[in-house]
């Protein structure tokens, strides 16, 4: 699609109304780059609505003169869906209101620039929870983490954004309105259509608000640090929680032990958490909704293991400072990479009972193709989320390591599908893996997906360069 004509810009500008666009490249500079510095794109307006109405205007004037148009919200994905190159770029982050809280429903809507941390705090204030919870959830907001079908670190309990959106409302590609805001557990009317716009980064319309999934406070909860010997040790431990207390595994996250030193290394405050270094941790969180019990259990549930040789090392958070201190070094994982001159990422999922089997057979893939590299392997393994980084050797030219990014991804993107598993976890495809997913998609799913897209976006105006 060609570059905006000036003409364009300037129904699109008339359209926005004063203090509803910029052009100044200085205001707009800090939404066009990846956190990882990995793009840098460019457009030539920023567009910048305040309601529902005013991106409909927006939309369809884009529609009318063919211009293509890239949806933001915190602008933190990692795989570049948000960063326009020479697309118009239409910001939600003006869109901030709470519009409702109902206990009784266990339901409140909200617009998508409310930030994730915004949304949890509006639950708390109802008395209830909003569990999705990830490292970014101060600046990530509802619509582009309902976009990238986000998922976190309470996945194992309460499911990936798509399982906690009950209603959305969205600007379609010609400019309508679709007036979706339920708060219906049960509507069985035929095609979802919520369902296709969560998880569709942008490209069959903008969130502009949401229907959200509550749930009650829990009464307890307890945190543990525990070290073990192998991934392996890491399944059998979760499998025995998940018996033990009956659904209370709130999080259970792996983390290898290079990535734990990158961590101690490179992050301010932040300290061992064991007094040995086993080769493995794992972040274990159990809750309940009885008092006392979630304590309880992750004692029991410890002690035995313990006595069965399962774990080497624990420790118990007894205070809010000690559990923020081991979440800490869980999310500080991917930070601590930067330091040390950043590598190959990969968000990938297997099935639970075979991640073990994957990290064995990835390494030594990746070991073989890149002698010395480093893996940092770390993630929800709770629902079969690993981040499978590789880093290169301190000392190799870092600008030809990244260089073969593409064909070191493939070596692991090949395990990964050996195991049935998914090249794209939680962060969507964006523009980092749009081409590569061809390899792994079958023909038939390609071609619906693209059906789909093109009965709903028939200019292709939506984010364009994204998803086939």
């Amino acid at each position: 699609m060609t570059s905006p004509s000036p003409e364009a810009l300037n129904a699109l500008k008339a359209a926005a109304g004063p203090g509803g666009w910029t052009d100044d490249p200085a205001e707009i500079a800090p939404w066009l780059k990846e956190w990882r510095n990995r793009w840098s794109g460019h457009t030539p307006l920023m567009l910048t609505p305040r309601s529902t109405e005013e991106v409909a205007r927006l939309v369809a004037t884009c529609a009318e003169h063919r211009v293509a148009v890239v949806p933001q919200g915190g602008a933190t994905g990692l795989v570049g869906g948000q960063v326009p190159f020479g697309e118009v770029l239409l910001s939600l982050r003006k869109m901030r209101a709470v519009r409702d809280v109902t206990p009784l429903d266990d339901a409140m809507t909200v617009e998508a620039g409310v930030t994730l941390l915004e949304a949890q705090h509006a639950a708390a204030a109802a008395g209830r929870m909003f569990p999705l919870s990830l490292a970014a959830e101060g600046s990530a907001t509802i619509g582009g983490v309902i976009s990238t079908n986000a998922g976190g670190t309470a996945v194992i309990r309460y499911g990936v954004m798509r399982d906690l959106v009950l209603g959305i409302e969205a600007v379609l590609p010609n400019g309508e309105i679709f007036r979706g805001l339920k708060r219906l557990r049960k509507d069985n009317t035929g095609y979802d259509l919520k369902q296709l716009l969560i998880g569709a980064e942008g490209t069959l319309g903008v969130v502009t608000a949401a229907t959200l999934k509550l749930f009650p406070v829990m009464r307890s909860r307890a945190t543990a640090m525990v070290g073990l010997e192998s991934a392996r040790d890491a399944i059998e431990l979760l499998a025995r929680a998940k018996a033990e207390t009956g659904g209370g595994v709130e999080a259970f996250e792996l983390m290898k032990r290079i990535g734990m030193e990158f961590v101690l290394r490179n992050i301010p405050d932040t300290r061992e958490p064991l007094e040995s270094t086993p080769p493995w941790y794992v972040l274990i969180e159990l809750v309940s909704g009885e008092p006392g019990a979630a304590e309880a259990g992750l004692e029991r549930i410890l002690t035995a293991a313990f006595e069965q040789g399962l774990i080497v090392d624990a420790a118990i958070a007894h205070t809010d400072s000690q559990r923020a201190d081991f979440w800490k070094v869980r999310e500080e994982q991917s930070a601590a990479q930067k330091p040390e001159g950043g590598g190959w990422k990969h968000d990938v999922s297997v099935p639970v009972s075979r991640i073990a089997d994957f990290l064995d057979e990835a390494t030594a893939a990746v070991e073989a193709f890149e002698p010395g590299a480093r893996v940092s392997a770390f993630g929800h393994v709770g629902d079969g989320n690993m981040h499978y980084d590789v880093l290169c050797t301190p000392g190799v030219d870092h600008a030809a390591f990244i260089g073969r990014w593409a064909e070191g991804s493939q070596v692991v993107h090949d395990v990964v599908a050996r195991y049935d598993g998914s090249i794209s976890a939680e962060h969507g495809l964006g523009r980092l893996k749009t081409d590569e997913a061809r390899r792994y998609k079958t023909p038939l799913e390609i071609a619906t997906m693209r059906a789909v897209r093109d009965a709903i976006d028939p200019l292709r105006i939506m984010n364009p360069a994204v998803l086939f």
